[in-house]
């Protein structure tokens, strides 16, 4: 009778040998006769009672020894005692959670017939595993989804999602333990020969019982990783053939389950074992992948790249899992397999393909961005410098190049049909793609500017639809990044071009992108060459000239003004080319109406020490830059123009910067090692000097020559540069002072009428603060001139006065600056005196034949008269007389400058003596009202007449 019941070609099995009991002899026909009887009826055929559960259970494991074509019913029956078992154990649990305390019950009296159960059903798969562990397993397995399903429901079991504490209590029951250990054996005995039956029954179970059934999976699968996971997938691919491979439909994918009823528990069960065995399911996948593509395919190869895509649309963590790896296998050589496999298919199903794929990658997560490099550069058009092995079919080209296109399209609907969503409605959905490329902006921008015919297109686009789907963060990212990397003004172009496009879609878009920028800088977040490249750029657009307001350029000058502070503090950047290329952004930005007087003297402040630095370097574009900006800001105020007047005059009297103009350089102090270590006390230093008090313009001055016991003071050697260099700088700093006198205007074209080159009050600011740099203990009140015997009395001043001018040159610039803007030049009066005494001690003690041995004396001379005339301090026939100098004796100079000085002692030099001309817009004065000039001619007379070999023609130049 077993040869009936057993699978053809099995053996019948032996009897059992139950080690715990001993061997059971064979039962005789009248024996086994009662033993059915006692079964189908339960009553006891000897003594007539009904059978305990317990009797009734070895009843059916004696038949099951005993006579094998019962063993359908009599498994059915044992399906029973463990349903009890379990019934009886939840009892138990619920009596003791309720502090009822623990009730014996029927329960543990069944643990010795449960272990029976399982010794003979194992004995049965030890001796014949062919014929018994399909049985056995489905029974096991279908009887523990039955158990999970029935009482999941009850009180103390936990939810299906608490899949720890689920398989901790079903685990602690012996029965479904028992269950457990009798199809562990089952699926173990036929692992290496055909296991797919206990893998189907695994499956169908599944099916029917998920998910209060996902203990058994997630504790079968635990135990047989690399068996569960290649086996479901190959029942799964053999039951999605049998079903046949329809498309999927992408808005509802579950639908297939009723297609494909075997397809959920595949992605259920592969979902409970992604978690610790991502690795194996992923190589599983990637296998059954490459063996389809195979040159010897059957129908279930051909089936499974559909049967993989519909896993993947079913199960976004198998798509994760799979999608990064599959791509990197995607060689040319698979490409032209793919090509060849989908090239027969009909073109509705190669659209229904390629709109699945598009699908599945909007949904990818995971290696998004190495999937869009693979489809970008796959879908280039060949080059003539490609490999020839790494080369795609042209097909294999153009189907990457519409996927892309399609997914373009896809994104763009996904993104604009989002829509804002409100406090009651559902947040909008997410794009997985799009998330993970979130972090993958810079890298796209970068791929962007290389300009590569197609790709800088797409990803553009893609850019675009990036910027509007993670607003803000990564719209002015993408823009910042834009900016800070472009290199030319075709890459700059695409900058503008994406703002254009979401300028629609997002307010305030440019002013949250400058101050990213700010913020990236002031941070420390870009490097020196970045931030040089991102300032140029930004002056670029700002100089471009726009299409209309809304475009870029126009707006993005107002929002620069806005930082205008913190920008200029990058013009003392440690980098020269930083704060170079900071000054040329600040130089073309317009400035704000309104701005804190704190702030913009920082900012001039910088600018004039960015101008000093500039010319230490002779960098031409670096001075045009400084002087652009300098003068822009001059014309922010008077207050600025007053204040860049002032750091312009100081800075460029400075002993550090003197150089530049061809005055002393600053040497460094040579007798500071000498000093080191050596105790110092100022009051023995002033007891040398027989005072401790210094009082200046007195009897008791004291000219420092030297220190007593070392010697005069050692000759300082100016560091000259060369003439062309000083005259350059010289002409550049003049420039930019009068362009800053002018409040920041360019010397427009002059009309035919006398205007003023000068500003009054520029002037006046520059005159106040070269009176205030070379001789700071004089005030400006000191505007009248004293008789000729009071330089006695101002030596050491008038000595201190004249060594400024000697050690700079620039001094006598700076005063025809001033003179060119009467009557401003009356506040420098005490330099006037101060050099004009020294000059003429000098020229009455010179014992010379000529004045040309006098070289800086005689220089020093003219330019003094002629700024004085120029200045309206003197009538134009005393003017005149500097140019006869060189022909003349020293004490000629002397008598003709002691005319000046009586001339300007008798007509002072007050501010109060020149008339405003409103029609002109200048101040003039009428000399007629003073003295009468010609009794200061007298000496110039005599002196002409002395002459008159020599001087005789210019005499007329000094008539009245």
């Amino acid at each position: 009778m077993s040869a009936l019941c057993d699978p053809t070609g099995a053996a019948p099995p032996g009897p059992p040998q139950n080690p715990a009991h001993g061997a059971h002899p064979p039962l005789s026909s009248q024996e086994l006769a009662q033993e059915i009887k006692a079964f189908l009826s339960g009553v006891d055929p000897v003594h007539g009672n009904k059978l305990t559960i317990k009797e009734h259970a070895r009843c059916a494991i004696l038949l099951l020894r005993s006579l094998p074509p019962a063993r359908s019913a009599v498994l059915d029956h044992l399906r029973n005692v463990f349903d009890e078992y379990v019934c009886t154990y939840l009892l138990e649990l619920e009596s003791s959670e309720g502090g009822l305390g623990a009730r014996r019950a029927q329960g543990p009296n069944l643990d010795d017939v449960v272990q029976e159960i399982q010794n003979v059903l194992s004995e049965f798969v030890r001796m014949n595993p062919k014929a018994w562990a399909p049985v056995v397993s489905a029974w096991s397995i279908d009887l523990m989804g039955q158990l999970s399903s029935k009482y999941a429901g009850r009180h103390g079991v936990p939810h299906a999602s608490s899949l720890n504490e689920l398989l901790q209590l079903w685990m602690s029951c012996k029965a479904t333990r028992t269950l457990m250990d009798i199809y562990t054996q089952c699926l173990s005995s036929m692992i290496s020969t055909c296991p797919d039956a206990c893998v189907d029954a695994l499956l169908d179970t599944s099916v029917q019982h998920s998910p209060h059934f996902d203990w058994v999976v997630a504790h079968i699968g635990s135990s047989f990783p690399n068996t569960i996971i290649s086996r479901v997938l190959s029942c799964g691919l053999k039951d999605f053939c049998v079903h046949g491979a329809a498309p999927v439909d992408l808005l509802f994918p579950t639908a297939a389950d009723k297609r494909v009823p075997k397809i959920a528990s595949v992605v259920g069960i592969l979902g409970h074992l992604a978690s610790r065995h991502s690795d194996s399911i992923k190589q599983e996948l990637l296998r059954m992948f490459h063996e389809s593509l195979g040159p010897m395919r059957d129908q279930q190869q051909k089936a499974t790249v559909p049967f993989l895509l519909q896993l993947a649309v079913m199960s976004p963590m198998l798509l994760g899992t799979i999608s990064s790896e599959l791509v990197d296998s995607l060689k040319p050589s698979v490409l032209s397999q793919l090509h060849q496999h989908f090239a027969a298919l009909p073109r509705e199903d190669l659209e229904n393909m390629v709109s699945i794929v598009v699908h599945l990658i909007c949904q990818t997560s995971a290696g998004a961005y190495r999937i869009l490099q693979f489809l970008v550069n796959t879908a280039m058009p060949a080059s003539v410098i490609t490999t020839p092995g790494l080369a795609v079919h042209d097909s294999v080209r153009e189907a990457c190049d519409r996927i892309i296109q399609l997914l373009l399209l896809n994104l763009q609907k996904l993104v604009y049909n989002r829509g804002s969503a409100s406090l009651g409605d559902a947040p909008p959905r997410a794009v997985p793609f799009l998330d993970e490329l979130k972090g993958h902006v810079r890298e796209l921008c970068v791929e962007t500017l290389r300009l590569e015919r197609k790709r800088f297109l797409w990803q553009h686009q893609l850019l675009g639809l990036l910027s509007v789907y993670c607003t803000p963060s990564c719209t002015t990212d993408a823009l910042f990044y834009l900016l800070t990397l472009s290199r030319s003004q075709e890459e700059l172009g695409l900058a503008t071009q994406l703002y254009a496009v979401l300028s629609s879609c997002m307010s305030d878009l440019l002013p949250a992108t400058v101050k990213k920028c700010v913020c990236q800088i002031h941070m420390g977040g870009l490097s020196e060459q970045h931030m040089v490249q991102l300032f140029h750029n930004l002056a670029l657009i700002v100089q471009w000239e726009g299409e209309g307001p809304a475009s870029m350029s126009a707006q993005l000058g107002a929002v620069l003004s806005l930082h205008l502070y913190d920008l200029g503090q990058l013009l003392l950047h440690r980098n020269p080319e930083v704060a170079e290329a900071a000054s040329l952004l600040l130089s073309v930005c317009p400035l704000p109406r309104a701005i804190r007087p704190a702030h913009l003297l920082v900012i001039i402040r910088s600018a004039v020490h960015q101008f000093f630095l500039v010319l230490h370097r002779q960098c031409p574009t670096g001075i045009s830059y400084s002087t652009r900006l300098l003068s822009r800001l001059s014309g922010a105020s008077p207050a600025a123009m007053k204040a860049i007047l002032q750091q312009l005059v100081e800075g460029s009297l400075h002993p550090g910067n003197a150089e530049l103009f061809g005055g002393l350089a600053e040497l460094p102090a040579g007798d500071d090692a000498s000093l080191e270590g050596t105790r110092i006390s100022l009051l023995d230093i002033n007891r040398r000097f027989t005072t401790a008090v210094n009082f200046s313009g007195s009897v008791w001055s004291v000219f420092h020559a030297g220190v007593i016991g070392r010697g005069l003071k050692p000759p300082q050697l100016a560091r000259r540069q060369e003439p062309e260099e000083i005259v350059h700088n010289v002409q550049n700093f003049l420039s930019l002072l009068l362009r800053c006198c002018r409040g920041g205007r360019y010397g427009a074209p002059e009309s035919p009428a006398h205007t003023a080159a000068v500003n009054p009050e520029a002037a006046k600011a520059v005159a106040v603060v070269l009176v205030e740099s070379v001789c700071p203990d004089v005030t400006n009140s000191e505007l009248g001139w004293p008789p000729e015997e009071h330089t006695r009395s101002t030596v050491e001043r008038d000595i201190q006065i004249c060594r400024r001018f000697r050690d700079n040159p620039l001094l006598f610039q700076l005063l025809r600056l001033v003179a060119a803007g009467p009557p401003a030049l009356c506040y420098c009066s005490v330099l006037l005196r101060g050099l004009l005494a020294t000059l003429m001690a000098h020229w009455e003690a010179s014992r010379h034949g000529d004045t040309t041995s006098s070289p800086w004396h005689l220089h020093a001379s003219c330019a003094l008269v002629a700024c004085m005339a120029e200045g309206s301090l003197l009538p134009p026939v005393l003017g005149n007389m500097h140019e006869i100098f060189h022909q003349l004796a020293p004490f000629e100079v002397h008598l003709l400058l002691l005319s000046v000085w009586d001339y300007v002692r008798d007509n002072s030099p007050l501010p109060q003596k020149f008339t405003f001309q409103a029609d002109k817009g200048l101040f003039f004065r009428d000399f007629s009202r003073d003295c009468d000039v010609g009794k200061y001619l007298c000496v110039l007379h005599s002196v002409l007449h002395k002459n008159i070999d020599r001087l005789g023609l210019l005499s007329g130049r000094f008539q009245t």
